[in-house]
């Protein structure tokens, strides 16, 4: 799916990327006064002549092209007084986006890392990775596979080729690229950012790459265990009653405050399947995962009982 920019008109144009979270925070508030004036995302889309998918967008926060002109007159459509509170809000914090991009192009990150390989993943991890890298707390609950975050260069090896049996050489090593840039993301933001992964038991007993990837695989969970900010549990197979027994895999996404605001960025719940991916963002649904949560936490190894594990699995598939 083409990616399209948030932009501000004449020589004020910009790439919009830096942080995704004053774009969730503005599109957030815009849809609520849209759905407060009993407007369709049809007739705001034709108010400022754009189509209705592109409001959708923007009102998920995600890059699409706008200007300043537009966003003023859809306030004047939803009947936000000028000068008003709302209005305010709404462009202070569009402010506030111009200002990130204008950092991100003198920092030279104004397209977002991740962007130089965007032909090596699919269309909806785009927008994943953009809420990977502004999380301040990121919970993976994971059935049968080692998460990204924590695979082994061999384990992930292995796993593009099962994906991918074609692909060439180059392209297996930028995927390699992509995943370590991602993992050393975790640990050069150990400070801000805290990682909780609830492992199924069975992800230790599937074993791409074989036995000897395995266990490296297994060695390097052991040492990522010992990691600050990241906590490692595994859920053994024989364990009682658990939500986990019916949830399906997923990774739920905290953010931090705006930092310039008063305003909280509603966590995201993303699922991810063959053929596609789901963002959730409602309250029961987040309510609901966070209960999964608990429960799976409820039935799971402690840390250390974890490590050691990890610890003897490597020995044995190195056996």
């Amino acid at each position: 799916m083409e990616q399209s920019v948030w932009s501000v008109p004449d020589s004020e144009a910009n790439e919009m990327a830096g942080s995704t979270l004053p774009l969730r925070a503005l599109g957030r508030l815009l849809r609520g006064h849209r759905m407060g004036a009993g407007k369709s995302q049809l007739a705001a889309g034709l108010h400022i002549e754009i189509s209705p998918q592109t409001l959708g967008r923007m009102e998920d926060g995600q890059k699409i092209k706008i200007s300043t002109v537009q966003i003023g007159s859809l306030l004047d459509f939803y009947r936000i007084g000028n000068p008003s509170a709302e209005r305010s809000e709404v462009l202070g914090l569009w402010d506030e986006v111009k200002q990130e991009v204008r950092a991100a192009k003198r920092n030279g990150t104004s397209a977002g890392w991740w962007r130089a390989y965007s032909d090596q993943y699919a269309y909806h991890f785009d927008q994943y990775l953009s809420l990977e890298a502004t999380a301040r707390s990121i919970t993976i609950f994971q059935l049968a596979l080692i998460p990204g975050l924590l695979q082994h260069p061999e384990y992930r090896r292995a796993m593009i080729r099962i994906a991918d049996p074609a692909l060439s050489a180059v392209d297996v090593e930028r995927r390699l690229e992509l995943a370590a840039r991602r993992q050393a993301m975790i640990a050069d933001r150990a400070d801000a950012l805290r990682m909780k992964c609830l492992l199924s038991e069975a992800v230790l007993g599937h074993k791409p790459g074989g036995r000897k990837v395995m266990a490296e695989q297994a060695r390097y969970l052991a040492e990522l265990s010992t990691r600050p900010n990241i906590c490692l549990q595994l859920v053994p197979l024989d364990a009682d009653d658990h939500p986990g027994l019916v949830v399906q895999s997923f990774t739920l996404l905290e953010f931090p405050p705006l930092s310039s605001r008063n305003l909280t960025e509603p966590p995201v719940v993303y699922v991810e399947g063959y053929e596609g991916a789901l963002y959730l963002e409602h309250a029961d649904v987040i309510d609901r995962h966070r209960r999964a949560i608990a429960g799976i936490e409820q039935v799971a190894l402690s840390e250390s009982d974890t490590r050691q594990l990890f610890s003897r699995i490597a020995e044995e598939y190195r056996a």
